[in-house]
């Protein structure tokens, strides 16, 4: 599947589709270059799960954990300044399978090991200044199910 973003608004409103059919336990692996959209994805998707904090990249801090309804968490991790994940990649492997988080990670290849096999795969790729392209992959049956619902 492939969707098309036009702006900042339409990335944050195709987040908070896919928030809304989170229930805890999703697993969503964010590809692109910097500047592609993740972020503005990932604060779509927190609008959507009801974040109330202000969403900011965890470049510089590896991973974030924002409070969001009815008990649930979102976790979003950055690897990208990481040459291995370490430590984190333990801790990533318990926030994975928590049933009442859902996970973001950023720059995976270096805990590709670690990611569950069902999982949400979204590429982005800028084929203009503006337009954003996110290519939608499913990996597993959670996962399919959202892809399908999208």
């Amino acid at each position: 599947m492939i969707i098309e973003a036009h702006s900042e608004e339409e990335m944050k409103a195709f987040g908070a589709r896919i928030a809304a059919l989170c229930h805890g336990g999703e697993v969503l692996e964010l590809i692109g270059d910097v500047g592609a959209g993740k972020t503005t994805l990932a604060k779509g998707l927190a609008t959507g799960l009801g974040v109330d904090e202000d969403v900011q990249s965890p470049t510089f801090t590896i991973s974030r954990v924002y409070d969001a309804r009815n008990g649930l968490r979102m976790a979003h991790y950055d690897f990208y300044r990481l040459g291995e994940a370490g430590l984190m990649s333990d801790e990533l492997s318990e926030v994975v399978r928590d049933p009442h988080t859902v996970t973001l990670i950023e720059w995976a290849g270096v805990v590709e090991k670690t990611l569950p096999v069902d999982r949400l795969t979204l590429n982005f790729v800028s084929p203009t200044e503006s337009t954003r392209r996110i290519i939608v992959e499913a990996h597993g049956p959670r996962s399919r199910a959202i892809e399908k619902a999208l």
